[in-house]
């Protein structure tokens, strides 16, 4: 089947199986910064933002992103803030989580407990403290 949706800002049809996860179809385009890692999603690693909001891609069928907006991280500028205040923290190790995190700090709004906000990213790394610095710099 087709699925028509705007991927990292430009109309894009997929063409996926009925059964098929937004994270094997994004992959599938090469898009490399959504990760499968636990494919039950706790993890964070397959973030994706659909209209602007987070979503596990290991959990969405690829056919429910039809009409809808899809961002990942190979859609964000170079200057984007939050990739520049992650780079400037220093806000990642081996650097595996660091798309859902930066596509999660995206969509932050003021006001948000941080903590909150990135309940649902893990980093095996332990880089906890330098992600916190880096989403203060962007919240800030």
């Amino acid at each position: 089947m087709n699925v028509s949706l705007l991927l990292n800002g430009r109309p894009t049809t997929l063409e996926v199986r009925s059964d098929e996860m937004l994270l094997e179809a994004l992959r599938r385009q090469g898009l490399r910064s959504v990760r499968e890692t636990c494919a039950i999603g706790v993890c964070g690693a397959c973030t994706v933002l659909l209209d602007g909001e987070p979503a596990s891609a290991c959990l969405m069928l690829a056919a429910a992103a039809a009409g809808h907006e899809v961002t990942t991280v190979e859609g964000l500028e170079g200057s984007d803030p939050v990739l520049r205040a992650f780079n400037e923290a220093h806000a990642f190790q081996c650097g595996w989580c660091t798309p859902g995190f930066v596509l999660t700090v995206k969509a932050m709004r003021p006001g948000d407990d941080v903590g909150e906000a990135l309940g649902g990213n893990l980093c095996r790394c332990g880089c906890y403290v330098k992600i916190e610095e880096a989403v203060r710099q962007c919240v800030s």
